[in-house]
């Protein structure tokens, strides 16, 4: 099969500025992508282009955006399209997680998981998408999550999020394989960022001990995300427990449900009374 070659191929990254956005970026820059990242915070998007590799490679930059404000994703993508060109790729890895009870959790934070995590991805898709056309050519890689097809506990604002950019990704590839662009959808396991130390701050006791796995470092997602694009696979896996749980959902199908009570219950049964 042929592989993909990044090479002088123009990147968008958004959730650039550390994470697997940033192990992705690194990766990219060593593959001769020239790459440009957007993050919201100035400070530590700064940090990141004054050190390696980004410092020594002028085909670098950096642009602070809120994709979440449809004006600031495309005021990201015309700076990056006058200073470069249009991009090749647009790689959506910017998202966050907040879990907690159901009881616990407040409509604000379902507005704000769905804000980032869905229509920051639709906000920068809708502002690159036309100049992908006009050149009938382009790659689009969402980041999704485990929870994108499998419901663990206390996600409930959360979950419905990443199922959102699967079946927005499942529309994007049906739509624009035919006008030359290519699509892919990525299902991370639990990655030891900074966005999951936060989680860890509110996750329920249940989660942490029945539907919690060990963490993965961010350069080994990256590392098979690249793999998988290189392979212009759609649905990407990084990790051996995105692929045994995406073919379990697929093998047991509803049969899932009473697997997951029964840890619920068992992990319930542990929990100490305080």
């Amino acid at each position: 099969m042929t592989q993909e070659s990044f090479n002088g191929r123009l990147a968008l990254i958004t959730g650039g500025s550390t994470g697997i956005g940033l192990a992705l970026a690194k990766l990219l820059v060593q593959e001769g992508a020239r790459v440009w990242l957007v993050a919201r915070r100035k400070d530590v998007l700064e940090q990141v282009r004054q050190s390696p590799p980004f410092s020594s490679d002028h085909r670098t930059g950096v642009f602070s955006a809120d994709v979440t404000d449809v004006r600031q994703a495309q005021a990201a993508v015309d700076h990056v399209i006058r200073e470069a060109g249009v991009p090749d790729l647009l790689i959506n890895v910017a998202g966050a997680s907040h879990p907690g009870y159901l009881q616990e959790t407040t409509l604000e934070t379902y507005h704000e998981m769905m804000n980032l995590n869905y229509f920051g991805t639709v906000n920068m898709v809708h502002a690159l998408l036309p100049g992908m056309i006009k050149r009938g050519s382009g790659y689009i890689v969402n980041f999704s999550s485990v929870a994108g097809f499998m419901a663990p506990f206390g996600y409930a604002a959360y979950v419905p999020s990443k199922y959102a950019v699967r079946g927005f990704s499942d529309s994007l590839r049906l739509e624009l394989k035919p006008l030359g662009i290519h699509v892919s959808v990525v299902f991370p396991p639990d990655t030891d960022t900074p966005g999951m130390a936060n989680e860890n701050k509110t996750k329920p006791y249940e989660t942490l001990e029945a539907f919690s796995s060990k963490l993965v470092s961010p350069d080994v997602v990256a590392k098979q995300t690249l793999r998988g694009m290189k392979g212009r696979r759609y649905v990407i896996l990084p990790g051996s427990d995105p692929a045994l749980y995406y073919s379990l959902m697929h093998l047991v199908g509803n049969g899932i449900y009473p697997i997951f009570d029964m840890l619920l219950a068992q992990a319930r049964r542990k929990k100490p009374s305080s």
